[in-house]
């Protein structure tokens, strides 16, 4: 079980590194719950892709350096990776987007229900980014 889940994390990093949404998405419950870095909790797809076009819009950014942990089970994962990534047009309450580049540490805790992705919570250190697209 603990392979599936695996392989289901690995998919789900691949297809955010392909910016393949239909993929992305599609690897989601329709009730996913997603835990916004320093943020609030969104419930459902639709809300989760609402969520990601914000952020392509707004950042191109590919996974690197991605360890993925499960439990035996195979209902929890997480992972840890390093996001590069281009600051390409300024989020709302965040510094002005002039294309800078970063490089941060993050993480993400997934829950895992009948083959999909039924939780995500990502973390990242927000002050090391602004600090970085401030520079």
């Amino acid at each position: 079980m603990s392979d599936n889940t695996r392989n289901l994390i690995q998919r789900y990093y691949d297809a955010f590194n392909a910016q393949d949404m239909d993929t992305f998405l599609g690897l989601l419950t329709d009730d996913v719950i997603h835990d916004i870095n320093q943020g609030e909790r969104e419930t459902g797809k639709a809300a989760f892709s609402a969520f990601m076009d914000r952020m392509n819009r707004n950042y191109r950014e590919q996974i690197v350096d991605l360890v993925i942990m499960t439990d035996a089970s195979g209902n929890r994962a997480a992972a840890e990776f390093t996001v590069l990534g281009t600051y390409l047009s300024t989020d709302e309450g965040l510094p002005e987007a002039k294309g800078q580049t970063y490089k941060l540490p993050a993480g993400a805790f997934f829950e895992v229900r009948d083959g999909k992705v039924a939780r995500v919570t990502n973390y990242y250190n927000l002050q090391d980014w602004i600090a970085q697209v401030q520079a």
